[in-house]
Order: C-alpha cells, then structure tokens, then sequence
C-alpha cells in the first residue's frame, strides 16, 4: 500500500492525477485502520515522493493503468506533462487527513449515523477494442481488464457478501475478508471467492466461460448448482450451450497470460479465437469458411506478432488462405 500511496503522490505532484486514480487514493482511506496510521504513512510517502525519481507507471488520458514492466503491456502513448503546481500535493494531504479523520470520528462514535441514499450506487468500468483498465474497487481488491469488457460494482459493498458483475476477461486478486464471500456473476455463471486471485473470461459471444486458478480456493456454479471447487493451478471451462464443465490443471504462471502479452489457447472453437483477436487488435475479420467454425484449436503467440501474422499461424494451422482488402481480413 505504501508504494502505491507514493506513486499516487507522484501523480499530484505532476499534476497527471486521473479521476480514477483520485478513487483509488480515498479507497485506501476508506480501508485505513485508524486516522493516525494513515497520516503516518501519507506522510512517509509524500517525503519518499519527493526523494526518488518518479516511477515510469502511469494512468493515461483515459484513465488505463499503464505499467512498463513485464507484468504488463500497452501501446498507448506516455500522458502529455501539463503545468505543474506545487501546492496540488500539500492539498492533496489536507484533504486525505480530513477525510481520514471524519472516518475515524464515525467509527469511533457508532451513535452518530452518516446519511446514506436509499439506493446503492454503482459504477460501471468499461474497455474498448485493445484496450486494458486497473481497477481498485472499495475493499481493495484489485482487477485487471481485458479488452472489450466491461464491470459492475457497487461503491460500498455490505457487510453480507461483495458482489460484482463481468462481462468479458478480468484478472482478479480478491481482498481476503473472513466470512464476506466475494461473489462474481457472469450470466448464468457465478464464481465465489474469500480471498484469492484467479481469470475469468467470459465474453457473450463465446461457447465457454474458463475459471482459473493462481492462488487460493473458488467455487464455480452454473444456475446456482456448484459444478466445480478450483485450488491453485486448476482450471474449468464451463459450457454455456451444453451445461458441461470439464477441469483439468494448469500452471500457475499461465494464468491470465494474456497480462504479460501471452495468447494461449487449448481445444479452443476456431470463431472463438478469432473473436480474441478482433478484441485484442480492433479489427474486422471475416471467415468464409463455415467448416472451421468449431474446429478445435490449439496454439500460442506473442501479442507483438502483430494480427498478420497471427492469422498466418491460424491459417496454417487450418489449411486456410487469408486474404486482406481495405482494412477487411478475410479467411476462406
């Protein structure tokens, strides 16, 4: 948390601070312990801050965590530098320690209730064609977004269970809370957790809905009836046109690889591969050759390839010809 406070700071520093980047810094407010904890460690950072080159990670214009590292990849383009001004951070940290504050006052004094609206709001994340999104929802759980997806959560979970709604891919490394399951729906799939990191790719329009498994326990069910239990390294594809559910294991480093530019499929539907690849590199392909729609497929690439010679892969692999005319790839 703390290296993250710093980094945060940074960005006011820089005046490059996006709106979400602002909603993750008050969320760590929200999970501080106390008022004297969180001033400590605000004041620790900001000094840091002001100590050591700025970290080359960043949120851009659109708000897209961008980290330059192996962990993570991205083409979009480094955030132009505006104006910058010095008293933003020292606000920054009045804001936070008043904040903070109010918090503690509250949880210290239980007989005063905070005005709360009749109805949960929520908030909707969403990516678009090649495009990836950091979110940090309100207990600090941490998510990934893959392309063309989109997530639904509200801004204060309840003291029950934590619920969220995905559709399309996400790497999720859940914030462990005893006795508050962290439960995610995905059409007629829901997959509840305590406290883990796991993938979900779940998109609309594919035959399968895949669940796995880096760390910890989840339970997968379909219509409400559990059809699987996932520990570490292990893996269900959940078929949502024939109610099937096939495990088997995986290693650990292979999940949600697509994170570190890996493509990797197993007895994958030929149109569901392509669909990736339409998401992964917003284009438009057509397959002319219905034959090889279902056709099962297994293959791995580097995102850097480019789509060319991805579909050079695929074709060959199919004993296909791929054709391109006016920004239109065609494989008959």
């Amino acid at each position: 948390m703390e290296d993250r406070i710093k980094y945060l700071f940074n960005q006011y520093f820089d005046n490059n601070c996006s709106r979400d980047e602002l909603e993750e810094l008050f969320s760590y407010i929200r999970a501080a312990d106390n008022d004297e904890l969180l001033r400590s460690l605000v004041k620790k950072a900001y000094d840091d801050t002001r100590q050591k080159p700025s970290s080359q990670t960043y949120v851009n214009e659109s708000g897209n965590l961008i980290l330059t590292g192996q962990e993570w990849f991205s083409d979009a383009p480094l955030p132009k530098k505006r104006p910058k001004k010095r008293w933003l951070p020292m606000l920054a940290i009045a804001c936070l320690v008043a904040a903070a504050a109010t918090i503690a006052w509250l949880t210290l004094h239980p007989g005063r209730k905070a005005a709360l609206p009749l109805v949960a709001a929520t908030t909707k994340k969403t990516t678009e064609r090649s495009e990836y999104k950091y979110v940090l929802l309100p207990d600090s759980t941490q998510v990934w977004l893959n392309a063309s997806s989109s997530l639904e959560f509200p801004d204060h979970f309840s003291a029950a269970k934590r619920e969220v709604t995905l559709s399309g891919e996400a790497y999720f490394d859940v914030k462990h809370a005893d006795k508050i399951p962290f439960i995610i729906h995905t059409g007629k799939i829901s997959t509840t957790v305590l406290g883990t990191a796991f993938n979900i790719k779940a998109y609309p329009d594919r035959e399968n809905i895949i669940v796995s498994v880096s760390r910890g326990k989840v339970r997968v069910s379909y219509n409400n009836t559990p059809v699987a239990t996932l520990v570490k390294g292990q893996q269900v594809k959940v078929s949502s046109v024939y109610s099937t559910a096939v495990e088997k294991k995986i290693a650990p480093a292979a999940v949600a690889a697509w994170q570190q530019g890996n493509m990797s499929y197993e007895d994958e539907s030929f149109e569901d591969i392509i669909a990736d690849l339409q998401r992964l590199y917003n284009v438009n392909i057509k397959i002319d050759n219905a034959s090889i729609r279902k056709l099962k497929v297994s293959t791995s690439f580097r995102r850097e390839i480019g789509i060319e010679q991805a579909l050079q892969v695929l074709c060959q692999l199919t004993d296909t010809v791929l054709k391109q005319e006016n920004g239109l790839y065609t494989i008959q």
